[in-house]
């Protein structure tokens, strides 16, 4: 996209961003002298800094979240088995993501570095260092001087796992002018519904381009766990049923022990696990469990690392979700009676762990209806639905068989991404 093409608006913000480069320098400083940045996420940011590339063609995909970054890391798990000749880097903007990219393991020939901060000559140092055959961008972190730079190199760019709700897309609109001047440049968008199709087209996306596919959050790889860690929570437990409050929010953490105490009318052995959402309530949940009658509830941040006889344990730590999700056949997913609007219910049945939810889920509405109709997730609407939704569980013995839960739409998504790339 050379600078005679570009939108006003466009050449506005780029040349902001040049001015802007000292105050990017400074600001990921303080980041760094609070302990939200490395030295090497800061160089990275900055451009300095580099892993070296690999030969052949390289996908290269851009998350900022959590949820995100783990969707992008299983695209390029199938797209690795399918394209043995390609390499993969994944750019995020949180400190978190890289982490959880860590904990879990990177698919194949796949790499993880920070994204370079918006400005233009850190931009082209990245560009000049990765020479990407493909871009991806998952959702709408869409910075403008990257993007523009990737135009200008012809290469090609795919916008995946698109959701824009009214909320969101009034956010976007007083910035709509650079949203006209970026959408169009991406060879596909895929959005996960029809809301999201009609919010890419009022800000620019050419509608022709747009696929309807759902979530990619359904490729979402196995979470990781330490096996020594696993070994010895098995051999607590022994045979004790088990079952997990998984992100849980305010309130929540009420309903599950209700459901937990009835539970236990029959299984006196019965284990709670509860793992909230911001792993510092951990001391809150403590004390909620207590008004519920249950004292000395251990806390894995204070030391319990394995399960006493305790009916509750709290796992208020960060990027252990694999471990729970192993440990329990069945979760309650939090964020499903706050209003939250759910969590990833991928997560947990990429483990085997069969799925509870309340009604608030429209963050994943379409993942949640797909998956209820296939009975791998349940709508619960009460503890007493909870108890019994559990129960039910623990008396199959057996773990869930997640063989059907392919999804057709996110493969697609695969197949296109695959039909760009250099033969």
């Amino acid at each position: 996209m050379t600078s005679t093409r570009q939108p006003w608006a466009l050449r506005a913000y780029l040349v902001v961003a040049r001015w802007l480069a000292p105050v990017w320098r400074k600001g990921l400083q303080r980041r760094l002298l609070r302990g939200k940045e490395t030295p090497r996420s800061v160089r990275q940011k900055l451009g300095s800094e580099y892993a070296d590339r690999p030969s052949g063609p390289l996908v290269w995909g851009h998350a900022v979240g959590v949820g995100e970054s783990m969707a992008l890391a299983g695209l390029f798990a199938r797209l690795a088995e399918k394209r043995p000749d390609c390499s993969f880097l994944i750019t995020t903007t949180a400190r978190t993501s890289g982490d959880a990219l860590r904990r879990t393991g990177l698919p194949p020939r796949c790499q993880h570095q920070f994204a370079p901060v918006d400005t233009p000559d850190a931009v082209s140092r990245f560009l000049d260092h990765w020479r990407p055959s493909l871009a991806l961008w998952c959702e709408m972190d869409l910075w403008p001087a990257l993007i523009a730079e990737t135009d200008a190199r012809s290469i090609p760019r795919v916008l995946v796992n698109a959701r824009l709700s009214p909320e969101s897309l009034a956010k976007r609109r007083w910035g709509r002018w650079i949203y006209q001047a970026l959408l169009p440049g991406f060879r596909d968008l895929f959005a996960q519904n029809q809301a999201s199709v009609d919010a890419l087209v009022e800000l620019g996306a050419p509608r022709e381009r747009i696929t309807i596919s759902g979530t990619i959050k359904a490729l979402v790889p196995p979470l990781g766990c330490d096996a020594d860690d696993l070994d010895t929570w098995q051999a607590a437990l022994a045979d004790r049923p088990v079952w997990l409050l998984a992100s849980s929010h305010p309130g929540e953490e009420a309903l599950a022990l209700a459901a937990h105490a009835q539970l236990r009318e029959k299984r006196p052995d019965a284990l709670l696990v509860i793992a909230p959402r911001a792993p510092a309530r951990g001391i809150e949940v403590a004390a909620i469990a207590s008004a519920a009658g249950l004292q000395d509830v251990p806390l894995r941040s204070t030391g319990a690392h394995t399960a006493t006889e305790a009916p509750v344990y709290i796992a208020d730590t960060i990027g252990e979700m694999g471990l729970w999700y192993r440990l329990a056949p069945v979760a309650l997913v939090g964020g499903s009676f706050a209003s939250v609007g759910g969590h990833n219910p991928h997560e947990p049945l990429a483990l085997g762990c069969a799925v509870l939810h309340g009604p608030n889920v429209w963050n994943f509405a379409e993942s949640y209806e797909r998956l209820d109709s296939l009975r791998h997730a349940r709508l619960v609407n009460s503890e007493a639905d909870v108890a019994l939704a559990v129960a039910a569980v623990w008396s199959t013995q057996r773990t869930l068989d997640t063989t059907a839960l392919v999804d057709e739409q996110a493969e697609a998504v695969i197949e296109r991404v695959q039909g760009l790339l250099p033969r």
